[in-house]
């Protein structure tokens, strides 16, 4: 097919692919610091704290300066539009903070989930109209990736034909657009002339849904995630960097750390993008006040480590329980 855009040159590709591995080095992965002004509120009206931007300012900065132990297990950051213009307490630019710091600065640029017209409740992702300026001002600001989320509801119908390929197709031209300025996504990602070398693929792991009655264990999830992105994923992509989903953050550095250690052939580097997983703990610490920040920044820490170990399959459960082992599952979660 016909492509708008221009062939990428050896050095956008040689760029792109150079930032992919960057992200998902050895031990490393993903902060996903990119919720939404709604989405912060959520999760700041259970610990009390008003949801404003100085608040959301103040939470941020204290994930960005946790000390040197998160530099040897965050590869990127992705921020929310808002977040990549705010600065710290001394007036420095987060992005420059990261980026100092030798950590990818990312930004998320779709505009959120809208109805799809002819499906029972299914969604596709907006944002598309005007993407190509708006990486491009993002690269000007700071950012070097950029993250896209479609999401598909799992049900006895659903997802349908029609979801399933408008979803692959958004998915796929917000990637090629990205770039210039599973089976039915790679297919699309092809069609578009995605350079995959360039690409990260986040999705969640191949869990049991939250209304299941059966509790599958860590090396069966291992196992079923592996053999789906094994018969779906080119061996071309990068890297593979999971989405929390509402598990535990204990469970959730479990299965990575299975995942990494299942004996089938994995191309690719498996890590995490984690956004409560990583956080939950630090927020419930924080709860707003400047007296809690070092226990939060603790807490934090003590997540990445740990999900640092666990994209090497080096990750031992410490069995205690607590905040770590609560569910973070969110019914119809918004993104």
């Amino acid at each position: 097919m016909t492509h708008q855009y221009p062939a990428l040159t050896p050095e956008q590709k040689k760029e792109l692919q150079e930032i992919a591995q960057k992200i998902v080095a050895p031990g490393k992965g993903i902060l996903a610091a990119d919720e939404s002004t709604g989405s912060m509120a959520k999760r700041f009206t259970p610990i009390g704290v008003e949801n404003t931007e100085e608040n959301r300012r103040r939470y941020r900065q204290l994930l960005f300066t946790a000390d040197q132990r998160i530099d040897s297990c965050i590869g990127g950051v992705i921020f929310f539009h808002e977040t990549l213009y705010q600065k710290t307490d001394d007036g420095v630019p987060f992005s420059k903070l990261i980026k100092d710091r030798g950590i990818v600065v990312g930004i998320k640029v779709d505009k959120g989930v809208v109805p799809l017209a002819g499906t029972n409740g299914e969604t596709t992702t907006q944002g598309l109209d005007g993407l190509s300026e708006r990486c491009a001002q993002y690269k000007k600001d700071g950012a070097d990736f950029a993250k896209w989320r479609c999401v598909l509801k799992i049900s006895s119908t659903t997802p349908s034909e029609l979801a399933i390929l408008e979803n692959a197709n958004v998915l796929a031209r917000y990637a090629s657009i990205c770039q210039q300025v599973l089976a039915a996504v790679y297919k699309a990602l092809s069609d578009h002339h995605v350079y995959l070398e360039g690409t990260l693929l986040k999705p969640n792991m191949v869990t049991a849904g939250h209304s299941c009655t059966i509790k599958y264990g860590s090396e069966e999830i291992a196992m079923a995630t592996v053999t789906a992105l094994r018969r779906t994923v080119p061996p071309a992509v990068t890297g593979v960097t999971f989405l929390s989903g509402g598990q535990s953050e204990e469970e959730a550095s479990m299965n990575l750390n299975s995942i990494n250690n299942c004996p089938l052939a994995k191309p690719w580097a498996l890590t995490f993008s984690y956004g409560r997983a990583l956080q939950a703990s630090a927020l419930n610490a924080w709860k707003g006040q400047l007296s809690n920040e070092k226990a939060a920044t603790e807490e934090f820490i003590k997540r990445a480590e740990a999900n640092g170990k666990a994209a090497l399959g080096k990750f031992e459960c410490s069995g205690s329980g607590g905040a770590a082992g609560q569910s973070l599952y969110v019914e119809n979660h918004a993104y």
